[in-house]
């Protein structure tokens, strides 16, 4: 037998360990899942150390002399005080670089991406420039996002008008956790059954049975 088949069979048994939680807990999911968290975890450190640590820090500095890259890798070190106890403030320096420098760099990225594009998005085409179906949705989004705006304004009593227009706003974001609720069971179902072919399917042909 082949090293594929005997990956294949491995992978098999452990899927089935980790079904095995459907009819109670037991050693065999236990051992599946410490093994699933202990070999990513492994992977994505060592992933994350090479790509940081070797492409963006070592190779450019050691290897093509980017000496401006020194002062990252100091801070970068610095997390590391974040070990001990006595020595705990002095990553304190690193981090408070690092959530300001981030900061600056995404609240003009966010401001572009997630409100104005979104405003534009929401403002509905002119008409002729778009078909009558492009318009319709493009209104209905508007009245959604302005009734579910208005919902979350709390500083009126939601009475009248206001109060009609937020319930409005509830059924819309009910529609809106609903349709994320059953995107989210569609891929976790559409996983089962990948795993059920696997087990039925790919793995009989791939040996022989």
């Amino acid at each position: 037998m082949s090293w594929d088949g005997i990956g294949m069979i491995l992978a098999a048994i452990l899927t089935i360990a980790i079904f095995s939680l459907l009819y109670r807990d037991n050693p065999f999911y236990r051992f599946a899942e410490h093994l699933l968290v202990g070999v990513s975890a492994g992977y994505y450190v060592v992933h994350y150390f090479y790509s940081s640590v070797i492409r963006k820090f070592a190779v450019p500095v050691f290897g093509q002399g980017d000496l401006w890259l020194l002062p990252g890798g100091v801070l970068g070190l610095l997390m590391l005080f974040r070990l001990g106890r006595k020595v705990q403030w002095v990553s304190r320096y690193a981090i408070a670089f690092y959530v300001a420098a981030w900061s600056g760099y995404l609240i003009p990225s966010v401001i572009k991406e997630r409100i104005q594009a979104q405003i534009v998005g929401t403002l509905p085409p002119s008409p002729g420039s778009a078909p009558w179906i492009a318009i319709l949705g493009s209104l209905l989004i508007l009245v959604g996002v302005v009734s579910i705006l208005i919902y979350f304004y709390f500083s009126v009593e939601h009475k009248g008008a206001v109060g009609k227009i937020s319930q409005v706003g509830i059924t819309f974001l009910m529609v809106g956790f609903g349709a994320s609720f059953g995107y989210t069971v569609m891929g976790r179902v559409s996983l089962l059954i990948g795993r059920f072919q696997f087990l039925f399917q790919d793995l009989p042909q791939a040996l022989g049975w």
